[in-house]
């Protein structure tokens, strides 16, 4: 007799039987789009901070603010989300989220001064939260264990296009008009993304929210999380990949906009067109994992990101290209590997793992994106690569001591 679970279609409650083939495409595209919507919002700011810098009289580590405030409060949202979530439907939970993100997006691109730009872009970040964490739960609960790890790549590919759609797109939209305009075209085009994930995406069937909220459960749920050490070691993982590539991308610009280069934005953007790699890397991570050990695929995507900072040294723009390409591709197959292995750990309260390792990775955006605008101020670009490479090296000691042979047999 298979067992049944409860899901809410509209506004009823049926029964769906366990047994049922799970629709990997349409799961797969819907997160997708989750992806793309969230991280084209959340990065859409980063090509555009030299435009900020001149237009509001600012300095870069000042006009990172618009892309660290929306992390750093994404990361907060995040937290307290991965709780929430477990008394609210997933997907209008998610969809609600994209909706609200892109409109305060379009209030961002409104916003007649500096400080209410900012304001705009904290809100974006707190109602983003109820994406990332809840998706990776979704996927945790819903996907059969075997197919985790290539649902896990696509959506990780979905936040890959988005940031490379948002990056680029908003350098191209600046060449043709204006920042207000390029931050408003993609706020619309994320409401549509909003509107197919929510028809596409089949509610839970694993899942039934739970009535009432108990803090003292999820603070239990949260610190017996906190307690395995495998789990610790990917949250600081997932600390360290932001940190690498926010500081680095960050600051990228700054130093192609200026001499010897004297890049436009359009061509600024274009190199977050690196992202495509990102977008091949992760969907294949599952298929690395198999065959090197997730430990091996993640020590192998760290070890790629700081050896693709060390080549970023090199003047010409080939070692430019080269090594922000080696830093992709190394942070999307970490990331995606580190996430289906947090919900592999995560036992019941997968929710809460999600929402802690998401809380980590996106306080290493927002803290390490900002301190690097000291060290590029003081430093120039060798002092921006020696941060980074210093952070790439502490995140392949934690993946190296991760899944060793007598945790993969207590964990695996």
């Amino acid at each position: 007799m298979p067992s049944l679970f409860l899901t809410r279609r509209a506004d009823a409650a049926v029964p769906v039987s366990a047994d049922t083939p799970v629709p990997f495409a349409r799961i797969s595209f819907a997160l997708f789009l989750a992806g793309f919507s969230t991280f084209s919002l959340l990065y859409c700011v980063q090509p555009l901070l030299p435009e900020f810098a001149r237009d509001f009289g600012l300095s870069p580590a000042q006009s990172s603010l618009a892309l660290s405030l929306a992390t750093g409060a994404l990361a907060l949202a995040i937290f307290s989300m991965g709780a929430l979530s477990q008394a609210l439907p997933r997907r209008g939970l998610m969809a609600t989220s994209m909706v609200l993100a892109a409109l305060l997006n379009l209030a961002a691109a409104l916003a007649p001064s500096w400080p209410l730009l900012l304001a705009c872009r904290l809100l974006e970040g707190l109602v983003l939260g109820g994406v990332p964490a809840v998706a990776m739960a979704y996927l945790a609960e819903e996907m059969e264990p075997r197919r985790l790890g290539s649902a896990m790549g696509l959506y990780v590919g979905g936040t890959a296009f988005g940031g490379m759609m948002g990056r680029v797109g908003m350098g191209m939209l600046v060449e043709w008009g204006s920042w207000r305009g390029a931050l408003a075209t993609l706020a619309l085009i994320d409401l549509v993304a909003a509107i197919g994930f929510f028809w596409l995406l089949p509610a839970s069937r694993r899942f039934v929210p739970q009535r009432g909220f108990d803090w003292r459960h999820h603070a239990q749920a949260w610190r017996r999380q906190l307690a395995q050490p495998a789990l610790q070691r990917l949250f600081g993982i997932g600390f360290v990949l932001t940190s690498v590539f926010v500081a680095l991308f960050n600051y990228l610009g700054f130093r192609l906009a200026a001499a010897p280069y004297h890049f436009s934005p359009t061509q600024i953007s274009l190199v977050f067109l690196s992202y495509t790699l990102g977008i091949f890397s992760s969907g294949s991570s599952g298929a690395l994992s198999q065959r090197l050990g997730r430990r091996g695929a993640l020590a192998t995507g760290l070890g790629l990101m700081g050896l693709g900072v060390l080549v970023t040294l090199g003047s010409s723009l080939a070692a430019i290209a080269t090594g922000v390409g080696l830093v992709t591709i190394g942070f999307f197959i970490a990331h995606a590997v580190a996430s289906a292995w947090v919900g592999q750990l995560a036992g019941v309260h997968k929710g809460h793992a999600a929402s802690l390792y998401l809380l980590f990775y996106y306080l290493g955006s927002s803290s390490i994106g900002a301190v690097g605008g000291w060290f590029w101020l003081h430093g120039g670009w060798p002092a921006e690569v020696a941060l980074t490479a210093v952070l790439a090296a502490v995140g392949l000691g934690l993946a190296w001591v991760q899944g060793r042979p007598n945790q993969d047999a207590r964990h695996g």
